[in-house]
């Protein structure tokens, strides 16, 4: 059974999967602090809802279409651990199932063996990072690490920088920071610019992930305007949500940041990634948001180097829904664990 094209087609209808991708590396040197595009920004919130209700409606991927962008998926997750249970064992158990997310059998039953398909990271705790890094020594697949006082952001900025520098030095390839909320809900953006500056200057080559915290900014226009000076600050991606926070991640808050990275890509060249996290636990989820970013922001943006989905339980179903399609049979969770 052979779902996988060669390339990416232009067609919505057609998979999307590739098996590597075709852009480089994100990087995103940052600007100086304009007042003037953070001024300039207003959101419509009707439209959001009607968009984000009609894209859903009217879109039916099927066998091996959905196959293909479910295998996409797998390869932009960032395989996630973030409880106070973590221990060096289930850290390694989660970077072997990093390393073979989908079973040797499914892979070949699905014809996809030589695709060497991996989730796009692992992401922990800053205590678990050198673990992570020796259990992922010889693959391609980075260690992510949360700092900046994860979830809530309010411990001492000295604190927050030493954080960052300090998961660095243990290997972390990539850094979620968390901004200080208070910035947004006050206006006070250049301080959340100084901010977000302040932690890019911390993480030197590293990739830096911006969590802003969507649930909790209390409005779409705060959304917009914060991943809009995030972006001005020098992130490389932009992310919803903690996962720990009342109200994650949702195709409206999706919609307003990749419009935010698209306009931002306009106004200066430098593209931005973008990572839904929190709440997404189901393969049609995660369609969905795949669907949006294709449409919103292009082909480029869907591979592991632009988009991850901030997940744990979300590959699980994945998996489940793939060997529904190579055998006509639902598996049970239990089947299907993460570590």
């Amino acid at each position: 059974m052979k779902i996988v094209k060669s390339s990416v087609q232009e067609d919505e209808s057609q998979p999307i999967y590739k098996g590597d991708s075709t852009v480089g590396e994100v990087c995103n040197p940052g600007i100086d602090f304009n007042i003037k595009y953070i001024d300039d920004i207003r959101v419509n919130l009707s439209a959001i809802q009607r968009r984000t209700a009609t894209m859903i409606a009217r879109r039916a991927l099927k066998k091996d279409w959905q196959a293909a962008w479910l295998i996409k998926a797998i390869s932009c997750i960032d395989l996630t651990t973030l409880s106070g249970q973590d221990t060096p064992g289930k850290v390694r158990r989660l970077c072997a199932k990093a390393q073979t997310p989908i079973s040797r059998e499914l892979q070949k039953e699905l014809g996809i063996e030589s695709l060497g398909i991996t989730t796009g990271a692992v992401c922990v705790y800053h205590e678990m990072v050198e673990t992570a890094v020796k259990a992922l020594k010889g693959t391609n697949i980075p260690v992510a690490a949360v700092s900046t006082g994860f979830p809530a952001g309010l411990s001492s900025f000295s604190t927050r920088i030493q954080e960052v520098k300090n998961s660095v030095a243990a290997g972390a390839k990539e850094i979620d920071i968390v901004i200080t909320r208070g910035n947004v809900l006050n206006g006070n953006w250049k301080a959340l610019y100084d901010e977000v500056s302040a932690f890019k200057k911390a993480c030197g080559d590293v990739h830096m992930k911006t969590i802003i915290s969507t649930g909790e900014l209390s409005t779409l226009n705060n959304v917009a305007r914060a991943s809009m000076v995030s972006m001005m600050a020098g992130s490389d991606f932009i992310k919803t949500s903690t996962g720990m926070e009342s109200k994650n991640a949702t195709l409206a808050f999706a919609l307003v940041m990749a419009r935010m990275i698209r306009q931002y890509h306009s106004l200066t060249g430098y593209r931005v990634g973008f990572k839904p996290a929190g709440g997404i636990s189901s393969a049609k989820d995660a369609i969905n948001y795949l669907v949006l970013m294709k449409e919103e922001l292009g082909n480029s943006w869907l591979n592991p180097e632009m988009f991850r989905f901030g997940a744990s339980s979300l590959l699980a179903d994945i998996e489940r829904q793939l060997e529904h399609h190579a055998t006509g049979r639902y598996s049970a969770f239990n089947r299907h664990p993460i570590s």
